[in-house]
């Protein structure tokens, strides 16, 4: 299992599941991460925390540890 966090920079996935439960998992829905959309990874922070990804055509900064909750293809 590949998740989001994972993925190098520059590089595309696609979503294919979505773990976590209630609030957490229904923020990442409400922020366009959906199963089987298209996610570029751009950039992360100095610090390595969060990632900035497009997804459904708009940028999006995610915390790694909400990263680590989205399984990849």
């Amino acid at each position: 299992m590949k998740t989001l966090k994972e993925v190098p920079i520059g590089e595309t996935c696609i979503v294919k599941k979505l773990h976590g439960e209630g609030a957490v998992k229904r923020r990442i829905m409400d922020m366009g991460v959906t199963k089987g959309v298209e996610v570029y990874v751009r950039k992360e922070a100095p610090l390595g925390d969060p990632l900035e990804v497009t997804v459904r055509g708009y940028e999006l900064s995610i915390r790694k540890a909400d990263a680590a909750m989205v399984e990849v293809e």
